[in-house]
């Protein structure tokens, strides 16, 4: 008999946050180079203001907060968008010095987003991802959540992670339904904890979990995309 599923996808791919205080090159950036559509920014919690990008389903959110920010060990290290009619990997980095390598579709398996993590206890990635997120293993070291592609690379020198409002590719987003439910269950197979579920607004319901070295998850409901999470009596 197969075990609970502990998430329920709201959305296929997942979005990728980070932060920054170079916004104005940032935008530029993803806007005129990237060719980005996007947003009005939104004002969230603890002057933390979100600028969103649309790169196919996946949202690219480029963060600004009113507090100083460090810049800390445990970003992660890459990531991998594919572009149609794009014929080869190409590296380039964002303003704040931020590895994004644009490939073909299918490259790697990538056919949305991808985001690569460097880490010294690969084997404790492997449970995190296999077991906890219920990725798909594509092959020893690549999983595959919903449509995005997770690639671990082994790193003798990886450090653990600060908070989440820092400077670089700090977290992405999983999009489920019923958000406490998740988290509970996510809790109930010992996740290391990170924010519980609040709500900004009508919006979102979200929290955070980390990996096995501290690198946030942000696990939300997000009403547009996955209904309410307050009662409507």
């Amino acid at each position: 008999m197969n075990a609970k599923k502990k998430m329920s996808l709201a959305k296929s791919v997942i979005d990728i946050g980070y932060f920054t205080e170079d916004l104005a090159q940032s935008l530029d950036f993803w806007r005129a180079e990237v060719g980005l559509d996007y947003e009005p920014p939104i004002e969230f919690n603890d002057g933390l203001t979100q600028y969103r990008h649309k790169l196919g389903d996946s949202i690219i959110k480029i963060n600004t907060s009113k507090n100083l920010l460090n810049n800390n060990p445990g970003q992660y290290a890459k990531l991998l968008i594919a572009r149609e009619g794009q014929t080869t990997p190409e590296t380039v980095f964002d303003p704040d010095g931020n590895e994004i390598m644009i490939v073909p579709p299918g490259y790697n398996s990538v056919t949305g987003v991808g985001i690569c993590i460097k880490t010294s206890r690969v084997e404790l990635y492997k449970k995190f991802y296999q077991d906890d997120l219920e990725c798909a293993a594509i092959s020893d070291n690549t999983f595959q959540l919903g449509d995005s592609i997770i690639f671990l690379e082994k790193d003798p020198n990886a450090s653990r992670a600060g908070h989440w409002v820092d400077k670089g590719l700090r977290y992405f987003t999983i999009h489920v339904r019923q958000i406490d439910n998740t988290y509970a269950a996510l809790m109930d197979a010992g996740v290391e904890p990170g924010e519980a579920p609040y709500s900004i607004g009508k919006i979102a319901r979200i929290s955070f979990i980390k990996d096995p070295d501290g690198r946030w998850v942000e696990v939300a409901q997000r009403a547009s995309l996955a209904g309410p999470w307050w009662s409507e009596d």
